[in-house]
């Protein structure tokens, strides 16, 4: 990811924020729960898809200036290790 001038705190905010007013009720659909989404928070443009690097890597190529913040649509977390992930309502 490209520098950005968002601190680590803000980049976390802003994709919370932006994913659930604007995209949740978009994006988790039966076919879309527990896949990757990559979502750019400079435009709002996102990608999909069960593999993280190739949601990223489809985002990068549409915006190469992205700023992006990666969700498991569904889902508390990305990843759990040592644990599992809680699936949110």
């Amino acid at each position: 990811m490209p520098h950005s001038d968002f601190s680590s705190e803000e980049i976390a905010h802003r994709g919370k924020d932006l994913y659930q007013h604007r995209l949740r009720t978009q994006v988790e659909t039966a076919d879309n729960i527990g896949k990757i989404i990559a979502i750019d928070l400079n435009t709002g443009d996102y990608e999909i898809d069960k593999d993280l690097l190739a949601a990223y890597d489809r985002l990068k190529a549409k915006q190469p200036n992205t700023v992006t913040w990666i969700k498991r649509v569904g889902y508390d977390a990305v990843y759990a290790i040592g644990g599992t992930l809680v699936r949110t309502t």
